[in-house]
C-alpha cells in the first residue's frame, strides 16, 4: 500500500489515501454555506484530495461552536450543501460531512475575535448544555446538565441530521466525539460527573456516543461509510486514555462504524501536549492494530514522504490534513510528483504540472 493506492470502504472507492480534515471556517450565517465554503472545499477536490470533509456542522443551533458555524439542523441547509457535493464529485473527490454538538464549548467568538465566550448581547446564546454543570474554564458560563429527555431528543437530532446529509449528496458521514465538544464531554471523567446511566463507569460514559452511532447507522445507508472522530487521550491525569479509546473503538466497530479518526486533547484548558511531526500517528496505529478497525491519522503531517510512510507501514489507512491543506490546496498533486506517482489533474491545470 502507498499514499496513492485507492482505498475501498463499503461501496466507496477513494482515489488515494489523502483526506481534507474538517476545519471550521466561522463564516456562516444561520448555519448556511456560502461562496467561501464552495471555493474552500472545491479547490481541495481540484487539488487532488480523495475525501473532502466539511467543517463540524451543528445538529441543533445551540450546538454551534460560534455563530459562524455550519449547520445541518433544518432542511433549508440542504440545497447549498448539495451544490458543493456535486462539484466535489465532478472533480473526483468523495464528499464527507462531520456533524457535531459543541456542548459547553458553544457560543464563542471566532478565533480572530479572541475566541471568548459570547454573551447573548454579543450574538451568543444561553443556556449551554453539557453532561454535567461544569464550565470549560473560569471565564466560561456554567452549562445546564442535560436531562434524560433532552439526551433522547439529541440522539434523534443526530439521526435526522444524517438524513439531511444524505439528501445533500454526501457520501461519508463523521460523528464528532473529540476536542472537548459534547460527545467527548460525555466520554471524559474530567467533564462527566453524572451518576445516572450516562455517567460514572466507562460503560455509562460511552453510552451516548454508542447510542448516537447506532441511531445514525440505522438510517445511514449500508453502502456508505460512517466515521467517528475521537480524542484518543486527554493528556491529563485522570482523563480519557488510549486504552479507553481502543475499547470504545471495538464497540463502535460492532455498531457499524468503519473508521476512527484519531485526534486528541482539548477537553480542558492549559494542557501541555508534546507536539512534533506526526505526534498523534501512534494513536491511529494502536487503535488500528488492537481494535481491528480502519483509522485516520492526523496531526502535523506535512511532508509527502512522511504521509506515504504512515500508509506503507500500516500505521493508518488514511491521512487527514488540515493546516497543510490551508497552506497548499494542491498538496496531493505536489505529493504525487515528489513521490513519482500518478494523480489525475484537471485539464485546465495540465500546463502547470
Amino acid at each position: 500500500m502507498s499514499l496513492f493506492a485507492p482505498l475501498s470502504i463499503r461501496d466507496l472507492r477513494l482515489r488515494n489515501r489523502i483526506a481534507v480534515s474538517p476545519m471550521c471556517q466561522y463564516c456562516s450565517t444561520d448555519g448556511f454555506v456560502n461562496d467561501w465554503h464552495f471555493v474552500h472545499l472545491g479547490s481541495r477536490a481540484v487539488g487532488g484530495a480523495a475525501l473532502v470533509m466539511t467543517e463540524a456542522s451543528a445538529v441543533v443551533p445551540e450546538g454551534r461552536i460560534s455563530p459562524g458555524d455550519l449547520g445541518i439542523w433544518k432542511d433549508d441547509h440542504i440545497e447549498g450543501l448539495a451544490r458543493i457535493a456535486h462539484f466535489l464529485a465532478q472533480y473526483g473527490a468523495v464528499s464527507g460531512m462531520q456533524i457535531a454538538h459543541a456542548g459547553r464549548k458553544a457560543s464563542t467568538a471566532e478565533p480572530w475575535r479572541g475566541g471568548h465566550a459570547l454573551g447573548e448581547g454579543e450574538g451568543g446564546w444561553r443556556p449551554l448544555y453539557a453532561p454535567s454543570a461544569i464550565p470549560f474554564d473560569s471565564k466560561s458560563p456554567v452549562p445546564q446538565e442535560l436531562t434524560l429527555d433532552q439526551i433522547a431528543r439529541l440522539i434523534e437530532c443526530f439521526a435526522l441530521a444524517s438524513d439531511r446529509v444524505l439528501q445533500a449528496g454526501f457520501q461519508v458521514l463523521e460523528l464528532h466525539a473529540a476536542h472537548g465538544y459534547l460527545m467527548h464531554e460525555f466520554l471524559s471523567p474530567l467533564a462527566n460527573h453524572r451518576n445516572d446511566n450516562y455517567g460514572g463507569s466507562f460503560e455509562g460514559r460511552i453510552r451516548l456516543v454508542c447510542e448516537v452511532a447506532g441511531a445514525v447507522r440505522k438510517r445511514w445507508p449500508e453502502r456508505l461509510p460512517l466515521f467517528v472522530r475521537l480524542s484518543c487521550v486527554d493528556w491529563v491525569e485522570g482523563g480519557w486514555t488510549l486504552e479507553d479509546t481502543v475499547s470504545l473503538a471495538r464497540r463502535l466497530k460492532a455498531l457499524g462504524v468503519d473508521l476512527i479518526d484519531c485526534s486528541s486533547g482539548a477537553i480542558v484548558p492549559g494542557i501541555t501536549i508534546p507536539l512534533g511531526a506526526g505526534y498523534q500517528v501512534p494513536f491511529a496505529e494502536r487503535v488500528r492494530q488492537e481494535a481491528q478497525i480502519m483509522t485516520g491519522a492526523v496531526g502535523l503531517i506535512t511532508a509527502p514522504a512522511q504521509a506515504d510512510t504512515i500508509i506503507r507501514s500500516g500505521q493508518a489507512d488514511l491521512v487527514l490534513l488540515a493546516r497543510q491543506m490551508l497552506r497548499d490546496p494542491y498538496w496531493p498533486l505536489r505529493a504525487a510528483r515528489e513521490l513519482g506517482q500518478e494523480a489525475p489533474r484537471p485539464n485546465q491545470y495540465l500546463r502547470a504540472w
